[in-house]
């Protein structure tokens, strides 16, 4: 009896076509990649499949024409195609082999910086295909590469047949519909990715996105948010973009590659040490001011310009009419140049009238010649926002003169108070698309199946979600580039919605505050009129310790400042936002911005 032949040791090599598989990277439920080695080259390829073949041979060129018209874009955030063909009637899609985020992805998450990087060059790319019709469809870890240089590139566009994506769309979705809708799962695909990287562990358990997303709304009810107990923190600001990527309103979410990639940049820039998200907007200021002059600006300068002398507080009555004069004139006295020559030592100039004093008439005409006419670049919708946002604003610091303590100067609360809202102001004028999309997320919206109203996100929240900084250190980097000091800077940041107000140690504390009560009232008085009474009174016990102050004072103080009492100038009329919406001629008309505080001689 012959001995039975040894067993082969050599492994069985499985092949598709002329490649050797080696092994699985991924799958999905419309995808799978596979690592292979390519003899023709004898290099290792990534192949990118469909999980399941075309239907038939119409379907199979409809594929490979939309994977062709994919391969010949050509952008950093795409990885290049190698090849595009099939084999038994099986599509693929050859890439260089690369290291993909899956096999990158460690039990301790990624670090913040990193992931925001990654994803922000994914999206860019992403945003190129979409801008030329072209979709993913099917977001994975495994298919996104880094490249030797550290660059993340997409693989597979195209690579998921849209009938198995379509079908799982709430609806069905067709033509354009399906492009758009393409589109938008792929910006939410790249969310869920980013809670994954972050957190270490895919969102609801899921690793495949296209079924954590037929678990969230609109189709499903799970929610999905970063939880707190991860290993490596996040900072608040990305905690905002990641979780409004993956929000349970779908018009909460971005909308766009582009919105999400702006987010994430305006992050990067920030958490970097040069801060460049607010350098753009120092730019913007330099070029083109802080704000353009209210109408009526040429009528007001060549006023001046026929003055031949004046009382100072007469001509600081008059330049407060404008925010835009008012910001121009602390800027040019706050200068290095002007502090050093003039009042070094002394700290910044917080009162128009001794800016006045110190550049004299001519200097005070020159800065109102200087001025961008009304409404500088915007266009009309722009222009009605920042009207409103002015004339919310001097409402609330008209409000801060009738809360001020005794024997505090009424223009410095003024000041101010228009100071903490300083960052508004800017982020109106110079990103007004920004702006509204802030506005629209801090917008309540109507409860699922007649449920509550689910509320809006918070300003700061949303506007972290939108530029990737907050609005408050927009405005605190310009005062800083004006020459404001840190107790400036102190006081023109709103005290904290969430932190107790029991005391004011200092006199630039009492500033703070007065101006934070003005502003939060304000606020309260934006809200639906059966919400006003209640927010005004809690507003009235936040800081009732501090400003002695009762339910019944604040209400009559908020309607006094909403409708001018106590102002010289009430019943003039107001160059703020003439010509504008007619809501907006409708507040003038009822006295809303005909504000200029008194100021003492």
């Amino acid at each position: 009896m012959s001995a039975a032949a040894p067993p082969s040791s050599k492994p069985v090599v499985r092949t598709f076509g002329r490649f050797e598989l080696r092994h699985l990277l991924g799958r999905s439920a419309c995808t799978m990649a596979w690592t292979v080695l390519d003899p023709a080259c004898q290099q290792e390829r990534v192949l990118v499949l469909p999980r399941s073949q075309p239907s038939d041979a119409q379907g199979l060129e409809r594929w490979l024409q939309a994977a062709r018209k994919a391969a010949r874009l050509d952008h950093p955030g795409l990885a290049p195609a190698l090849e595009v063909d099939a084999h038994d009637r099986w599509p693929y899609v050859a890439y260089a082999r690369g290291r993909t985020l899956a096999e990158k992805l460690s039990r301790e998450g990624e670090p913040a910086v990193d992931v925001a990087r990654w994803m922000a060059q994914a999206l860019e790319g992403l945003a190129f295909a979409h801008e030329a019709g072209i979709a993913h469809r099917d977001l994975q870890l495994h298919l996104l590469a880094l490249t030797d240089t550290d660059q993340l590139q997409v693989m597979g566009l195209e690579v998921a047949i849209p009938e198995m994506v379509e079908a799982r769309l709430p609806g069905g979705a067709h033509g354009l519909q399906a492009q758009g809708a393409a589109a938008g799962r792929d910006v939410l695909s790249l969310g869920l990715l980013m809670h994954q990287l972050l957190a270490a562990e895919p969102a609801l358990g899921e690793a495949d996105t296209g079924r954590c997303i037929e678990r969230m709304p609109p189709a499903g009810r799970d929610i999905v948010r970063l939880p707190w107990a991860i290993p490596r923190p996040v900072p608040e600001a990305l905690r905002a973009i990641v979780n409004r990527a993956t929000d349970r309103q779908e018009r909460q979410r971005y909308h766009s590659a582009r919105t999400l990639a702006r987010a994430l940049h305006g992050w990067l820039d920030n958490a970097s040490q040069g801060g460049d998200a607010h350098d753009v907007l120092l730019e913007r200021v330099r070029q083109i001011g802080a704000l353009p002059a209210m109408r009526g600006g040429a009528v007001r300068a060549a006023r001046l310009a026929s003055l031949e002398s004046g009382h100072t507080s007469e001509l600081a009555e008059l330049a407060l009419k404008d925010l835009a004069l008012a910001f121009e004139l602390l800027r040019q006295v706050n200068t290095a140049q002007v502090r050093g020559a003039q009042v070094a030592g002394n700290g910044p100039v917080l009162t128009v009238r001794r800016a006045i004093a110190m550049i004299g008439l001519d200097g005070l005409r020159r800065a109102a010649q200087g001025l961008r006419a009304w409404p500088g670049p915007l266009n009309e919708s722009g222009e009605a926002e920042l009207a409103r946002c002015i004339l919310r604003v001097k409402r609330a610091a008209r409000l801060a003169q009738a809360l001020r303590p005794a024997g505090y100067d009424a223009e410095v609360v003024y000041l101010v108070t228009l100071m903490q809202n300083l960052g508004r102001l800017l982020v109106h004028y110079h990103f007004p698309d920004e702006a509204q999309q802030v506005h629209r997320l801090m917008q309540p919206a109507p409860g699922r199946d007649g449920g509550p109203d689910e509320p809006g996100m918070p300003e700061d929240v949303a506007a972290f979600a939108v530029l990737g900084v907050d609005i408050a250190s927009m405005g605190a980097a310009v005062a800083r580039h004006w020459g404001m000091d840190d107790a400036v800077l102190h006081m023109i940041r709103r005290v904290p919605v969430n932190t107790p107000v029991r005391h004011c140690d200092n006199d630039d504390d009492t500033l703070r505050t007065v101006a934070s009560a003005a502003n939060e009232a304000v606020d309260a008085m934006g809200l639906p009129a059966r919400q006003v009474p209640a927010a005004l009174d809690k507003v009235a016990q936040r800081y009732a310790r501090v400003l002695h102050l009762q339910p019944r004072e604040l209400h009559d103080a908020a309607q006094g400042a909403m409708h001018g009492e106590g102002d010289p100038l009430a019943g003039e009329e107001d160059e703020v936002g003439a010509g504008v919406q007619p809501v907006v001629q409708e507040a003038v008309v009822a006295g809303e911005a005909t504000e200029l505080p008194a100021t003492p001689a």
